[in-house]
């Protein structure tokens, strides 16, 4: 599994990064993280508001910090 975290490195970016890590953790899968904090990069994706989740190349969420539950149903959907 591929895990981007789109944001600037802001509190909110990292919080996003944390609650996805432990999500992966617990639910036992394998995932390789890379942040973006590159502006142009970032609307490439077509976000407007970060921090943003990308799984797999897919914007799953965006604009709000989810609990480690919330990305772990965001997880299973996509198994």
């Amino acid at each position: 599994m591929d895990v981007k975290i789109l944001g600037s490195g802001c509190a909110n970016c990292n919080n996003l990064e944390k609650a996805t890590r432990e999500a992966v953790d617990a639910l036992g899968l394998e995932a390789t993280f890379d942040h973006v904090t590159e502006p142009g990069e970032i609307a490439s994706w077509g976000v407007m508001k970060t921090p943003a989740l990308v799984i797999d190349d897919e914007v799953v969420l965006s604009g709000r910090v989810p609990t480690a539950e919330t990305v772990k149903a965001l997880l299973r959907d996509r198994g």
